[in-house]
């Protein structure tokens, strides 16, 4: 990724005195980076006004999180198609965006308490909850606004910059929570609390509105 962000900035450099012949060029690629992860785009430029744009995304990202009263390993995987459409209504860089974004997006979750921890209103051992996992799936389908800047259509060089900022909305995810190695792992009160922890978690993962921030480069072809 490095060599080739270098590659395309030593491009552009070269390239500064472009024909007008390359100004007439419609169609540009780009790599970009950002809050969805690592990806790639093709746009079309429809008119001085319009461009369409669409690319994938891929995103790993591990953090750590507490949710009620338990700290957890967490961890994003987007795996995401993005199809947008840029309205550019001053005909220069400026543009404002819509669109959406679809595929699979994963909160993961792990916690091996060291202490008593109070999981769905009840307090439990660490030898009784044993080690927990959980899986949050956010919504398939996200629509997408956002404002940005972007200079493929509007210099005179063949390499351009782009960056985005804008939210992509879904609904609530959907948590899973389970328990193994735990005294009372198999136990159905025990689940229940788990169940109602889980309701709990999906009240504060707060991703339905999932902050997009992208910069990157293109190259018109």
């Amino acid at each position: 990724m490095r060599a080739t962000l270098a590659g395309l900035l030593m491009w552009g450099v070269c390239c500064d005195g472009a024909s007008a012949q390359d100004r007439d060029r419609n169609t540009a690629g780009s790599i970009h980076g950002g809050t969805m992860g690592l990806g790639m785009e093709i746009q079309q430029r429809l008119s001085d006004t319009l461009v369409v744009r669409g690319g994938v995304d891929r995103l790993r990202h591990d953090f750590e999180r507490r949710y009620g009263g338990v700290d957890y390993e967490a961890g994003l995987d987007f795996d995401t198609v993005g199809v947008f459409l840029d309205l550019h209504p001053f005909s220069n860089a400026l543009f404002v965006s819509g669109g959406g974004y679809m595929g699979a997006r994963e909160l993961r979750l792990t916690a091996e308490p060291d202490a008593p921890v109070e999981i769905g209103g009840a307090v439990f051992t660490p030898a009784q909850v044993g080690r927990l996992s959980g899986e949050a799936t956010l919504t398939a389908v996200s629509p997408f606004v956002g404002v940005g800047f972007d200079t493929t259509f509007t210099s005179r060089r063949r390499v351009g910059l782009r960056a985005l900022f804008g939210v992509a909305v879904g609904e609530d995810p959907e948590v899973a929570l389970t328990s193994a190695g735990g005294t009372l792992s198999n136990h159905p009160a025990f689940r229940a609390r788990l169940d109602i922890e889980a309701r709990r978690i999906e009240q504060e993962a707060e991703y339905s509105l999932y902050p997009v921030a992208q910069i990157g480069l293109t190259y018109r072809f």
